[in-house]
């Protein structure tokens, strides 16, 4: 089958390659899923778990890419819950091979039953931003109805769920991005957007929860806006100043196949809606992968009829 693979670790972006590998195995509790479409991260290239398995083992040549949706082509021994031609969605272990092929091996539990009315290519592009944005509000900073949060990157992946689900759930809002991002966070639902570039980030005031995507300058100076008893999360890198009298928490999303089915709820009815950029094929795959490159929306990756 084919496949994006990554062998030579300080080759980055460049050591990407189209190539031939082995149909992949299913262990005990696998499902293979024949690959419709893939999500990735384009700073996978620097994660140690793209080169290493969970011992620690050099475990190249790789299979980046950990967002799919496809469908069930392969139960392993005592997998329950999920049938083959089965069509679902999810999230892929970070330490094994991922999603940027024809077919991938999954643990069942991080898959969830995709409806048939949602399409491949949205489905896609919501686990990691869709499953971060609900842990991050809800399961560490447990926003509630009524409560203040500053969203930064409220128009990337992470942000722009982040902002919907915010405003569903009853918070005020406050986003912030760059200039050109203002109409696309008002539209999501976002009551104040904040230009980083060009307004002063402490003329916000004291809020309830920040949800930093950014780390930096930005998440050092968020923490003077957290209220007494607020929190401050971040996916962006551990935390090093904290809050005067509230929480900061960093943390890396986990699959949640009942959040996941939540989500594509959302999707049917229309509450939800993820941003989506380019749309390429495997083979062009390699060059999607752009770190350095600011891009609107979420690269998807069409593997499946492309």
């Amino acid at each position: 089958m084919h496949a994006i693979t990554v062998k030579d670790r300080d080759a980055g972006v460049s050591g990407l390659t189209f190539t031939e590998v082995p149909h992949p195995h299913a262990a005990e509790n696998d499902v293979i899923v024949e690959v419709h479409a893939a999500g990735f991260t384009p700073g996978e290239l620097d994660w140690p778990s793209t080169w290493t398995d969970r011992a620690g083992r050099d475990r190249t040549p790789s299979v980046p890419g950990h967002e799919l949706s496809g469908v069930v082509t392969e139960l392993g021994y005592g997998t329950t819950g999920l049938a083959i031609g089965q069509r679902v969605f999810g999230l892929t272990d970070w330490t094994r091979n991922g999603t940027l092929a024809q077919y991938t091996a999954v643990e069942a539990r991080n898959l969830a039953p995709l409806p048939a009315d949602v399409d491949h290519i949205t489905a896609a592009a919501l686990p990691i931003s869709g499953l971060t944005a609900w842990q991050a509000l809800f399961d560490h900073a447990h926003l509630t109805t009524g409560q203040n949060v500053l969203i930064h990157g409220a128009a990337g992946g992470v942000g722009s769920i982040a902002v919907q689900l915010a405003r569903e759930a009853g918070a005020r809002v406050i986003a912030t991005g760059r200039a050109a991002d203002r109409d696309t966070a008002l539209g999501l639902g976002a009551d104040t957007f904040v230009d980083l570039q060009a307004e002063k980030l402490e003329d916000i005031g004291e809020v309830d929860v920040v949800l930093d995507v950014i780390g930096g300058e930005i998440l050092e100076r968020s923490t003077a806006l957290v209220r007494s008893g607020g929190t401050l999360v971040t996916i962006a890198e551990p935390v090093t100043v904290h809050p005067h009298d509230g929480r900061a928490i960093f943390f890396v999303v986990e699959p949640d196949r009942a959040r996941l089915a939540d989500l594509a709820e959302r999707l049917r009815d229309g509450r939800l809606k993820p941003i989506i950029g380019a749309v390429r094929t495997l083979a062009e795959a390699a060059s999607a992968f752009t770190p350095d490159k600011r891009t609107p929306g979420k690269t998807i990756i069409r593997v499946k009829g492309a």
